[in-house]
């Protein structure tokens, strides 16, 4: 629980950081930004939580500690998000619910892992915040989210779409699971834009084949010369008042800045421009988020890679504190 505002005795519980001028940022259980760990979803805003799986990957194993690296990284965080003007954990309840049940080796029985841990969190009203972990895991967030929301939009910043069809025959991979979420119907193309993706291709239809099937893809290259605003404009034309996914691949940042990935891509973005990208989608309807594919193993001794995979992660709960905070102004007029 928070230490800088103790609700009354009353009130449902509040959780965020405890005071870092009584208790030093290096100090305790590493949790996400020192939220306290507990399963309380029907009083969190907020459910961080885990997903320490990387054997669907196609070149670098490592991400299945990409979770706890994240969490270390994240003690640096402080409530008072300054550029956007708001206490982010004063108008969110966090908490860190751990890490969820997964099965090395097995990418397809791991997705249904995922989404039964998730289904609880969801029913109870807390957005989650998984932490990968490859992005094989999105399919299973997807499967919970359209149980409680039906399809939804979703928002993709990766170096890559994510929609090849297998590797090596198995269908269940890290560059495979928006293809299986479109076959299951657990997204709705129409209100999704997949961006970032660059690099080098198997075929043309790499990109042409999702294009086919409704979804709206902004490359690399087109991306660099969008200005904040219009990339903005682009999302929330498509993603409408619906609810909405946001996807974080750190690969979408140039490996100067996260080269601990599975397949790094040169020419990404820079963090301060993904940030922005990110701030500018403030007041979607936003149902749950992820950051994936951290391979603290392939990082510097400084932990850059994790160091913005958890500061991009604040940036999405910030996010989500000005939605909040909107919805009170607005309920209050």
């Amino acid at each position: 629980m928070s230490e800088s505002s103790q609700p009354a005795a009353s009130a449902a519980p509040h959780y965020g950081p405890p005071n870092a001028a009584l208790r030093p940022r290096y100090s305790g259980i590493r949790t996400f930004a020192r939220c306290p760990h507990n399963e309380d979803w029907e009083n969190a805003d907020v459910a961080v939580l885990g997903a320490p799986f990387d054997t669907a990957t196609s070149y670098r194993t490592g991400a299945r500690f990409g979770p706890a690296a994240i969490r270390d990284q994240s003690q640096l965080i402080r409530p008072w998000h300054a550029e956007l003007g708001i206490d982010v954990f004063a108008q969110l309840s966090v908490i860190d619910g751990g890490d969820l049940d997964v099965t090395p080796g097995n990418a397809e029985r791991t997705a249904g892992q995922i989404a039964a841990g998730l289904e609880p969190v969801i029913a109870a009203g807390a957005v989650p915040l998984l932490l990968g972990g490859d992005h094989s895991l999105l399919l299973g967030e997807l499967r919970a989210q359209a149980r409680a929301h039906g399809p939804v939009g979703l928002v993709l910043l990766d170096a890559h779409a994510d929609t090849w069809d297998a590797y090596y025959g198995e269908r269940y991979f890290h560059g495979t699971p928006i293809r299986r979420a479109h076959e299951e119907g657990l997204i709705d193309p129409r209100r999704s834009l997949l961006a970032g993706m660059r690099g080098p291709l198997y075929a043309e239809s790499d990109l042409g084949e999702p294009r086919g099937w409704g979804f709206e893809i902004i490359t690399g290259q087109e991306l660099r010369g969008l200005s904040t605003e219009e990339y903005s404009a682009r999302v929330r034309s498509r993603a409408g008042d619906g609810p909405v996914f946001l996807s974080f691949d750190i690969d979408v940042l140039d490996p100067a800045f996260a080269p601990a990935t599975g397949t790094p891509e040169i020419m990404g973005l820079e963090p301060r421009r993904a940030v922005d990208l990110i701030r500018s989608l403030a007041g979607l309807r936003w149902t749950g988020f992820d950051l994936v594919e951290v391979s603290p193993g392939y990082d510097g001794p400084g932990q850059v890679t994790a160091l913005h995979a958890a500061s991009i992660a604040y940036e999405m709960l910030a996010v989500l504190a000005l939605g909040k905070r909107a919805d009170g102004a607005a309920q209050g007029a």
